[in-house]
Protein backbone atom coordinates (compact mmCIF):
# COMPACT_ATOMS: atom_id res chain seq x y z
CA UNK A 1 0.00 0.00 0.00
CA UNK A 2 1.72 3.47 -1.08
CA UNK A 3 1.23 6.64 1.21
CA UNK A 4 -1.58 7.78 -0.53
CA UNK A 5 -3.56 4.65 -0.57
CA UNK A 6 -6.75 4.03 1.78
CA UNK A 7 -8.09 0.58 2.90
CA UNK A 8 -11.57 -0.02 2.42
CA UNK A 9 -12.92 0.29 5.87
CA UNK A 10 -10.54 3.74 6.29
CA UNK A 11 -12.50 4.95 3.24
CA UNK A 12 -15.88 3.67 4.13
CA UNK A 13 -15.04 5.39 8.03
CA UNK A 14 -14.76 8.62 6.09
CA UNK A 15 -17.56 8.55 3.90
CA UNK A 16 -19.36 8.25 7.22
CA UNK A 17 -17.85 11.07 8.78
CA UNK A 18 -18.20 13.10 5.65
CA UNK A 19 -21.89 12.45 5.54
CA UNK A 20 -22.58 13.30 9.04
CA UNK A 21 -20.48 16.27 9.36
CA UNK A 22 -21.19 18.31 6.09
CA UNK A 23 -24.15 15.76 4.70
CA UNK A 24 -22.19 14.97 1.22
CA UNK A 25 -22.64 11.39 0.05
CA UNK A 26 -19.48 9.86 -1.26
CA UNK A 27 -19.94 6.72 -4.11
CA UNK A 28 -18.08 3.40 -3.12
CA UNK A 29 -15.49 4.34 -5.99
CA UNK A 30 -14.74 7.76 -5.08
CA UNK A 31 -11.38 6.87 -3.30
CA UNK A 32 -9.42 9.00 -6.25
CA UNK A 33 -11.46 12.20 -5.27
CA UNK A 34 -10.52 11.93 -1.26
CA UNK A 35 -6.88 11.35 -2.44
CA UNK A 36 -6.71 14.00 -5.12
CA UNK A 37 -8.60 16.53 -2.30
CA UNK A 38 -6.74 15.21 0.90
CA UNK A 39 -3.35 14.48 -0.46
CA UNK A 40 -2.22 18.34 -0.25
CA UNK A 41 -2.98 18.26 3.17
CA UNK A 42 -0.37 15.69 4.59
CA UNK A 43 2.50 18.03 4.11
CA UNK A 44 0.68 20.32 5.62
CA UNK A 45 -0.16 18.45 9.23
CA UNK A 46 3.10 16.86 8.79
CA UNK A 47 1.86 13.25 8.47
CA UNK A 48 3.51 10.76 6.29
CA UNK A 49 0.15 8.83 4.62
CA UNK A 50 -3.80 9.37 3.93
CA UNK A 51 -4.25 6.19 6.08
CA UNK A 52 -2.64 8.65 8.68
CA UNK A 53 -4.57 11.49 8.09
CA UNK A 54 -7.77 9.58 7.85
CA UNK A 55 -7.16 8.00 11.35
CA UNK A 56 -6.35 11.38 12.69
CA UNK A 57 -9.51 13.17 10.95
CA UNK A 58 -11.97 10.75 12.69
CA UNK A 59 -10.74 11.87 16.15
CA UNK A 60 -12.74 14.15 18.39
CA UNK A 61 -10.01 16.40 19.44
CA UNK A 62 -8.44 16.98 15.82
CA UNK A 63 -10.71 20.05 15.50
CA UNK A 64 -8.30 22.09 12.97
CA UNK A 65 -7.25 19.00 10.68
CA UNK A 66 -11.18 17.77 10.86
CA UNK A 67 -11.66 21.67 9.59
CA UNK A 68 -9.47 21.76 6.69
CA UNK A 69 -10.63 18.34 5.68
CA UNK A 70 -14.31 19.25 5.30
CA UNK A 71 -12.92 22.33 3.38
CA UNK A 72 -11.05 20.22 1.30
CA UNK A 73 -13.87 17.96 0.45
CA UNK A 74 -15.89 20.78 -0.03
CA UNK A 75 -14.76 23.26 -2.03
CA UNK A 76 -16.42 23.43 -5.72
CA UNK A 77 -15.01 24.87 -9.08
CA UNK A 78 -17.86 27.67 -10.12
CA UNK A 79 -17.41 30.79 -12.90
CA UNK A 80 -19.51 33.91 -13.97
CA UNK A 81 -23.02 33.75 -14.79
CA UNK A 82 -23.40 29.63 -14.53
CA UNK A 83 -26.01 28.61 -17.17
CA UNK A 84 -26.65 32.12 -17.96
CA UNK A 85 -30.49 31.42 -17.93
CA UNK A 86 -31.10 31.98 -14.11
CA UNK A 87 -29.18 35.61 -14.05
CA UNK A 88 -31.56 36.77 -17.42
CA UNK A 89 -34.53 35.47 -15.61
CA UNK A 90 -33.60 37.90 -12.36
CA UNK A 91 -33.77 41.20 -14.92
CA UNK A 92 -36.80 39.96 -17.29
CA UNK A 93 -38.68 38.27 -14.63
CA UNK A 94 -38.31 38.01 -11.23
CA UNK A 95 -36.87 41.82 -10.42
CA UNK A 96 -39.80 43.22 -12.21
CA UNK A 97 -42.02 41.47 -9.56
CA UNK A 98 -40.51 42.88 -7.20
CA UNK A 99 -41.05 46.29 -8.75
CA UNK A 100 -42.99 47.84 -5.84
CA UNK A 101 -41.01 46.61 -2.85
CA UNK A 102 -40.25 49.10 -0.23
CA UNK A 103 -37.13 47.68 1.32
CA UNK A 104 -34.32 45.72 -0.19
CA UNK A 105 -34.88 42.21 -2.03
CA UNK A 106 -32.95 39.75 -0.02
CA UNK A 107 -31.22 37.50 -1.87
CA UNK A 108 -29.33 33.77 -0.25
CA UNK A 109 -26.67 32.52 -2.26
CA UNK A 110 -26.52 29.69 -0.02
CA UNK A 111 -23.43 27.60 -1.76
CA UNK A 112 -21.30 30.77 -2.89
CA UNK A 113 -18.00 28.90 -2.79
CA UNK A 114 -15.21 31.78 -4.09
CA UNK A 115 -17.97 34.16 -5.02
CA UNK A 116 -18.65 33.71 -8.34
CA UNK A 117 -22.48 33.58 -7.94
CA UNK A 118 -22.99 36.20 -5.53
CA UNK A 119 -20.97 38.97 -7.33
CA UNK A 120 -22.99 37.71 -10.36
CA UNK A 121 -26.22 38.42 -8.74
CA UNK A 122 -24.96 41.58 -7.53
CA UNK A 123 -24.44 42.74 -11.38
CA UNK A 124 -27.73 41.58 -12.56
CA UNK A 125 -29.01 43.69 -9.87
CA UNK A 126 -26.66 46.53 -10.99
CA UNK A 127 -27.51 46.17 -14.81
CA UNK A 128 -31.15 46.22 -14.29
CA UNK A 129 -31.42 49.23 -12.32
CA UNK A 130 -29.78 50.77 -15.64
CA UNK A 131 -31.73 49.67 -17.60
CA UNK A 132 -35.05 50.26 -15.36
CA UNK A 133 -34.32 53.78 -13.64
CA UNK A 134 -36.39 54.14 -10.41
CA UNK A 135 -37.30 50.15 -10.10
CA UNK A 136 -35.80 48.16 -7.20
CA UNK A 137 -35.22 51.94 -5.91
CA UNK A 138 -34.09 50.02 -2.11
CA UNK A 139 -31.73 47.80 -4.26
CA UNK A 140 -30.61 44.62 -3.20
CA UNK A 141 -29.10 42.68 0.20
CA UNK A 142 -27.55 39.72 -0.87
CA UNK A 143 -25.97 37.39 1.43
CA UNK A 144 -23.58 34.09 0.30
CA UNK A 145 -22.53 31.46 2.19
CA UNK A 146 -20.47 28.38 2.41
CA UNK A 147 -18.80 25.64 4.76
CA UNK A 148 -15.94 26.68 3.72
CA UNK A 149 -13.82 29.18 5.52
CA UNK A 150 -10.92 29.62 2.87
CA UNK A 151 -13.68 30.16 0.32
CA UNK A 152 -15.43 32.65 2.37
CA UNK A 153 -11.98 34.41 2.74
CA UNK A 154 -11.78 34.86 -1.27
CA UNK A 155 -15.15 35.98 -1.16
CA UNK A 156 -14.47 39.00 1.08
CA UNK A 157 -11.25 39.75 -0.36
CA UNK A 158 -13.25 39.39 -4.11
CA UNK A 159 -10.01 39.32 -6.10
CA UNK A 160 -9.70 37.11 -8.75
CA UNK A 161 -6.70 35.77 -11.06
CA UNK A 162 -7.17 35.85 -14.75
CA UNK A 163 -8.10 31.79 -14.96
CA UNK A 164 -11.06 32.78 -12.85
CA UNK A 165 -12.36 35.59 -14.69
CA UNK A 166 -11.82 34.06 -18.40
CA UNK A 167 -14.34 31.45 -16.94
CA UNK A 168 -17.92 33.26 -17.97
CA UNK A 169 -17.11 37.15 -17.78
CA UNK A 170 -17.17 38.85 -20.38
CA UNK A 171 -14.71 41.52 -21.26
CA UNK A 172 -17.10 44.04 -21.30
CA UNK A 173 -18.70 43.39 -17.73
CA UNK A 174 -15.02 43.14 -16.39
CA UNK A 175 -14.56 46.80 -17.49
CA UNK A 176 -17.12 47.78 -15.38
CA UNK A 177 -17.70 45.65 -12.41
CA UNK A 178 -13.44 45.02 -11.71
CA UNK A 179 -10.36 46.96 -11.08
CA UNK A 180 -6.98 45.76 -11.92
CA UNK A 181 -4.67 45.24 -8.40
CA UNK A 182 -1.86 44.17 -10.47
CA UNK A 183 -0.23 40.95 -11.26
CA UNK A 184 -2.90 39.13 -13.66
CA UNK A 185 -5.36 39.94 -11.05
CA UNK A 186 -8.37 42.12 -10.83
CA UNK A 187 -10.72 42.98 -7.80
CA UNK A 188 -14.71 43.70 -7.48
CA UNK A 189 -15.55 47.32 -7.49
CA UNK A 190 -15.83 48.70 -4.05
CA UNK A 191 -19.75 49.67 -5.14
CA UNK A 192 -20.60 45.95 -6.03
CA UNK A 193 -18.51 44.31 -3.00
CA UNK A 194 -20.80 46.69 -0.30
CA UNK A 195 -23.91 44.93 -1.83
CA UNK A 196 -22.91 41.62 -0.83
CA UNK A 197 -22.11 39.85 2.56
CA UNK A 198 -20.60 36.92 3.43
CA UNK A 199 -20.98 34.85 6.53
CA UNK A 200 -20.26 30.54 7.55
CA UNK A 201 -23.10 28.36 7.29
CA UNK A 202 -23.41 24.77 7.44
CA UNK A 203 -26.52 23.98 5.44
CA UNK A 204 -27.06 20.72 7.85
CA UNK A 205 -27.74 23.74 10.30
CA UNK A 206 -30.78 25.68 11.07
CA UNK A 207 -31.40 28.69 8.94
CA UNK A 208 -33.07 30.56 11.47
CA UNK A 209 -31.17 33.55 12.43
CA UNK A 210 -30.10 33.96 8.37
CA UNK A 211 -33.97 36.15 8.62
CA UNK A 212 -36.66 35.88 5.17
CA UNK A 213 -35.57 36.07 1.94
CA UNK A 214 -37.44 36.84 -1.37
CA UNK A 215 -35.43 34.85 -3.37
CA UNK A 216 -32.65 31.94 -2.82
CA UNK A 217 -30.25 30.43 -4.94
CA UNK A 218 -29.08 26.88 -3.96
CA UNK A 219 -27.60 25.21 -7.30
CA UNK A 220 -25.23 22.64 -7.62
CA UNK A 221 -25.23 21.68 -4.51
CA UNK A 222 -28.40 19.25 -3.52
CA UNK A 223 -26.33 16.41 -6.31
CA UNK A 224 -23.94 15.63 -3.25
CA UNK A 225 -26.50 14.63 -0.24
CA UNK A 226 -28.99 12.05 0.35
CA UNK A 227 -32.92 12.25 -0.65
CA UNK A 228 -33.53 12.37 3.17
CA UNK A 229 -30.92 15.48 3.50
CA UNK A 230 -32.18 17.12 0.40
CA UNK A 231 -35.91 17.07 1.49
CA UNK A 232 -34.64 19.02 5.48
CA UNK A 233 -32.77 21.32 3.21
CA UNK A 234 -35.37 22.36 0.83
CA UNK A 235 -37.87 22.14 3.95
CA UNK A 236 -35.93 24.86 5.57
CA UNK A 237 -35.38 26.72 2.30
CA UNK A 238 -39.16 27.00 2.08
CA UNK A 239 -39.44 28.32 5.69
CA UNK A 240 -36.60 30.85 5.03
CA UNK A 241 -38.36 32.24 1.98
CA UNK A 242 -41.50 34.87 1.97
CA UNK A 243 -44.27 33.76 0.44
CA UNK A 244 -44.39 33.49 -3.22
CA UNK A 245 -40.44 33.64 -3.20
CA UNK A 246 -38.10 31.94 -5.48
CA UNK A 247 -35.53 29.04 -5.34
CA UNK A 248 -33.21 28.64 -8.27
CA UNK A 249 -31.61 24.91 -8.20
CA UNK A 250 -29.21 23.46 -10.51
CA UNK A 251 -30.00 22.66 -14.12
CA UNK A 252 -29.94 18.54 -13.31
CA UNK A 253 -31.47 19.14 -10.25
CA UNK A 254 -34.98 18.59 -9.33
CA UNK A 255 -37.42 18.78 -6.32
CA UNK A 256 -39.75 15.65 -7.50
CA UNK A 257 -40.55 14.05 -4.09
CA UNK A 258 -38.85 16.13 -1.99
CA UNK A 259 -41.53 18.97 -1.26
CA UNK A 260 -44.87 19.66 -2.07
CA UNK A 261 -43.84 23.36 -0.86
CA UNK A 262 -43.44 24.89 -4.13
CA UNK A 263 -44.85 25.66 -7.56
CA UNK A 264 -42.89 24.05 -10.55
CA UNK A 265 -42.27 27.77 -12.63
CA UNK A 266 -40.97 26.57 -16.34
CA UNK A 267 -39.12 28.91 -18.06
CA UNK A 268 -37.86 29.25 -21.60
CA UNK A 269 -34.95 28.14 -20.97
CA UNK A 270 -34.65 26.75 -17.34
CA UNK A 271 -36.83 25.87 -14.57
CA UNK A 272 -37.53 28.00 -11.44
CA UNK A 273 -39.62 26.98 -7.97
CA UNK A 274 -42.17 29.17 -6.40
CA UNK A 275 -43.25 29.01 -2.71
CA UNK A 276 -46.65 28.65 -2.32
Amino acid sequence: MTNKDLQQKEYDQFRLFLEQQCGIVLGENKQYLVKSRLAPLMTRFNVDSLSELVTKTLGVHERQLRAAVVDAMTTNETLWFRDQYPFELLKTRLFPEFKTLNRPLKIWSAASSSGQEPYSIAMSVAEFQSSSPGVLKMGAQIIGTDISNTMLDMCKHAEYDALALARGLSAERRKKFFKDSGNGMAQVVDSLKKQVSFRHLNLLDSYALMGKFDIIFCRNVLIYFSPEVKAKIIAQFSQALNPKGYLFLGASESMSGLSTDFDMVRCNPGIIYQKK
